[in-house]
């Protein structure tokens, strides 16, 4: 979600609203039985009111004939009137939840539900971390207006079935009236833009399935910027930033960090994944955020020098969330790792990539030492985003990557990491969790992995070494944690050795005491006897 190195931000201060939500958990029964297919948000803003009003159209289809459907909505804002297959409906608007209890039932199938609202919508107290509007202005005064919800839900401002097992298979279109003189920017391709008076509306569509955080849409007095992006497959797609007229000088060298940082991603995790519509970056008025085919960014073009070339850790970490989180989706919060960790794990490749192994090697060392451990990563299973939001699924999710690496060598795990993430069966409508990722891992190395993920991903335990001495220069080297087999170095007065050790142990010999993992592969502890 955002960047490694703002994470020591992550715990949340100061105001908090009474209608702060979160994200996920156990499926509801009433909306097990539904597959979402398309969203339909249709807005007019009002910055000086700081006010939304219009409707949401939900296509969906039902497993089995029901008289109940129900969405989350939150209580801040008002529904006038909903429908059912264009036939106006009773409902309850409670408990941030809508329920649309129908006086006869219908049969599994399709149905489009229609709910016309307004109000205003709740503030967001700390974006991009706790979710909400938030109604800035830029130096001259215009409206410049962001929303996040991925830890809260995207109904925050529009009804939908929040959880992340499902995603509209058929896309979304966002359709947002602004005042004259205004730009949105929103996800996928921009269908239609008509002024009329003094408000001009701008319809975004988007034709693949999408998360419902990445759903929404940012206004400003942006000056859209664009180059044409030759994808690693020979692919032309446009690519976007929409900075603030003030700061559209720093489009052209912004493009150039945002296209470096493209061609590494496509490296390592194969084609950008949304080539039919665009690539793109909204300069916004929080730190920055991933939404599909339309990230923001709030670093105010701070960059710093990788490998002798500007580079910018905001634009290439929430970037990276295309292939990881948009394209490759855990259908659990549990399974946030996935997404953020490995992602995280995308921003030390960067620096492989323009700084070598070396470099690589202090960046994943530190990201060691900054794992607090104090929760598992993997939190069992049907938990909400409040529940797994932590430091560690960034930087111990990718440290567990720097693990696996070692574990199973270069020449399977680059190819396999680049296979999972361009795999039809682990990306866009096909859903994701740890178990699939630990299974593909296995397959493509031969070896049973499970006790490692187990270990690092879904307790709090390290890795533990006891070295024994039994004689004058021998040394007994076993592996405590019961189950789990891995190589591993030693470092003797003879240098490095990589042998594979268990809970039986390795005798070896040195004048030395052994140093155990020098060069830090493992979340370890080293117990001297």
């Amino acid at each position: 979600m955002r960047r490694l190195l703002a994470l020591a931000c992550v715990c949340v201060t100061g105001f908090v609203n009474a209608q702060e939500m979160t994200s996920g958990g156990k499926l509801k029964p009433e909306q097990a039985i539904m597959d979402i297919r398309h969203y339909t948000v249709s807005l007019n803003v009002d910055p000086t009111q700081k006010s939304i009003d219009g409707y949401a159209e939900i296509d969906l289809i039902t497993s089995k004939a029901t008289n109940v459907l129900l969405f989350d909505f939150t209580t801040v804002l008002t529904i006038r009137k909903v429908w059912v297959n264009k036939k106006e409906q009773p409902y309850t608007h409670k408990d941030n939840l809508v329920t649309i209890t129908l006086p006869a039932s219908l049969a599994s199938g399709k149905i489009k539900v229609k709910i016309q609202y307004d109000g205003k919508p709740h503030v967001a107290a700390r974006p991009p971390w706790n979710g909400g509007f938030s109604w800035a202005t830029d130096s001259k005064g215009n409206p410049w207006i962001d929303i996040t919800c991925q830890t809260d839900g995207a109904k925050i401002y529009f009804p939908c079935k929040d959880h992340p097992s499902d995603e509209p298979n058929e896309g979304a279109d966002v359709i947002v009236t602004v005042p004259k003189g205004l730009y949105v920017t929103g996800p996928g391709l921009l269908i239609d833009q008509k002024t009329k008076g003094d408000k001009t509306t701008f319809h975004w569509q988007t034709k693949y399935t999408i998360n419902n955080y990445s759903i929404l849409f940012n206004i400003g007095k942006f000056k859209p910027v664009m180059r044409t992006y030759t994808t690693i497959n020979g692919n032309k797609v446009p690519m976007y930033f929409y900075p603030l007229e003030e700061h559209a000088d720093q489009a052209e060298r912004f493009l150039d960090i945002f296209e470096r940082s493209c061609r590494v991603q496509e490296k390592y995790f194969g084609e950008y994944p949304w080539i039919k519509e665009k690539m793109a970056i909204t300069e916004a008025s929080h730190p920055g955020m991933e939404h599909q085919t339309s990230n923001t960014y709030g670093a105010k073009f701070k960059y710093r020098t990788v490998g002798g070339k500007d580079f910018d850790d905001q634009i290439h970490h929430e970037f990276g969330h295309e292939w990881w989180g948009n394209k490759v989706t855990g259908i659990d919060w549990a399974d946030m790792w996935i997404q953020e960790g490995i992602d995280t794990y995308g921003d030390a490749l960067y620096i492989r990539e323009y700084e070598g192994e070396e470099g690589y090697q202090k960046l994943m060392q530190q990201t060691a030492r900054n794992v607090e451990n104090k929760q598992p990563v993997v939190p069992g299973k049907d938990v909400d985003t409040d529940s797994v939001y932590q430091r560690d699924i960034y930087g111990k999710g990718a440290f567990f990557m720097h693990t696996i690496r070692y574990v199973i060598g270069d020449e399977i795990f680059f190819p396999a990491l680049k296979k999972f993430v361009t795999s039809p069966d682990y990306s866009y409508d096909n859903l994701v969790d740890t178990d699939d990722v630990e299974k593909h891992f296995t397959n493509a190395s031969g070896k049973d992995l499970k006790p490692v993920f187990d270990l690092f991903l879904r307790t709090t335990d390290k890795l533990t070494i006891s070295v024994k001495q039994t004689g004058e220069k021998k040394y007994l080297i076993k592996i405590l944690n019961s189950g789990v087999s891995v190589p591993l170095d030693v470092q003797t007065d003879k240098g490095i050795e990589r042998m594979s050790l268990d809970g039986k142990g390795v005798t070896v010999e040195s004048s030395v005491i052994p140093a155990i993992d020098p060069k830090v592969f493992y979340f370890k502890k080293v117990i001297l006897e």
